[in-house]
């Protein structure tokens, strides 16, 4: 049976699963427990195996930890709320020769912790963490740190902004071209780039609610997802309400979106839970009760709203507004009408013509 102490390069083995997830989530909430016949945290397993595999890279010669058990003791460390300078001098005395990069090894193995934890990414982009979101954990606390994160503090105007059943992943996509693109770092959640075409989710719906489960959640809001009376490193009311913005955008009562995700070329690498969240009603849905990805969802909604059809197949799936659809297409059924009734007209004067012209060429 495999132990904590094995390789963070090794496979791992389920008892490891199950040791690694009790001490990041704590015991698996009801729903995990009839699902017995799968992983539901492959989606997470894969993303722990290869950024373990990304800070080892290069003879692993830019980390100290090596184990499991070596990232689980930072972890209790982060959760007992140590400071970076108290985990630094714990890891320096696992040392047991000098080395000439001591720093990078002691940090780059705080930081790898921290990310596999929480999702989020922590540390230097030169290795292996460009192009996405980081944090920079020095000297504050480390919830201080990761609240910077995440503004609970909303800094667009949301006038006019509404969030009907229409906008969700399935119609971005088919409307307004938006490519959804899955990520393993919550900061870059409901991220648009490339100019505005496509779209990052953090689709690790499994750990999401792991987080509910195991943490209570004060956001007066959301109060549905509160279950147990502890602490969190996360802010207030994010875990919940990224679960929110989940439901917004993968309905579970919506057939069309469950059908449509299930066919992108690349699902597999999304948490099957992600189509699991449940749905917003009309009180839920509205843009005041969103304050961590606020600002995210209004831009994304602008993206949404300021999107022309540009093919036959946009117009005809683009129905947010009822009355220019239907004049659209009744225009073009008329055009049709139009030009095949032209076309049978044309027709018979052809052969109108020809009849005459072969009476007299017979007479």
């Amino acid at each position: 049976m495999a132990s904590p102490a094995a390789s963070l390069l090794d496979a791992l083995h389920p008892s490891t699963k199950a040791l690694i997830s009790n001490a990041f989530w704590g015991p698996h909430p009801t729903w995990a427990l009839f699902h017995r016949d799968a992983d539901q945290f492959e989606a997470y397993w894969k993303f722990y195996h290869r950024e373990c595999e990304r800070a080892l890279h290069d003879g692993g010669r830019h980390v100290l930890a090596r184990t499991h058990q070596d990232i689980l003791d930072v972890v209790t460390a982060l959760e007992q709320d140590k400071s970076r300078e108290n985990i630094q001098l714990t890891l320096r005395a696992k040392l047991t020769k000098t080395h000439d990069n001591e720093d990078e090894l002691v940090d780059r193995s705080i930081d790898l912790a921290a990310s596999l934890w929480l999702m989020v990414d922590f540390g230097n982009t030169q290795y292996g963490f460009c192009g996405r979101r980081q944090l920079q954990w020095s000297g504050e606390s480390f919830k201080n740190c990761v609240a910077s994160g995440f503004d609970s503090t909303p800094w667009l105007g949301h006038k006019g902004v509404k969030l009907q059943r229409v906008f969700n992943a399935l119609n971005l996509d088919r409307i307004a071209g938006v490519e959804i693109l899955p990520t393993s770092n919550l900061l870059d959640h409901l991220r648009l780039t490339d100019d505005d075409t496509k779209l990052y989710i953090f689709h690790h719906a499994s750990v999401l609610k792991c987080q509910t489960h195991k943490y209570v959640n004060k956001h007066p809001k959301f109060t549905r997802w509160l279950l147990t009376p502890t602490s969190t490193a996360f802010p207030d009311g994010l875990i919940a309400e990224t679960i929110h913005t989940l439901a917004l955008l993968f309905p579970q009562s919506d057939a069309g979106v469950s059908d449509w995700s299930r066919q992108l070329p690349n699902f597999d690498e999304f948490d099957p839970h992600l189509l699991l969240c449940g749905h917003l009603k009309t009180d839920d849905r509205q843009i005041e009760n969103f304050t961590y990805w606020h600002d995210r969802l209004v831009v994304l909604k602008q993206v949404f709203d300021e999107a022309t059809p540009r093919t036959f197949s946009q117009w005809w799936h683009d129905r947010r507004n009822g009355v220019q659809w239907y004049t659209f297409w009744v225009a073009i059924v008329v055009l049709c009408l139009t030009m095949a009734f032209g076309l049978i007209q044309s027709v018979e004067g052809a052969l109108q013509v020809y009849g005459t012209f072969r009476s007299g060429t017979g007479s």
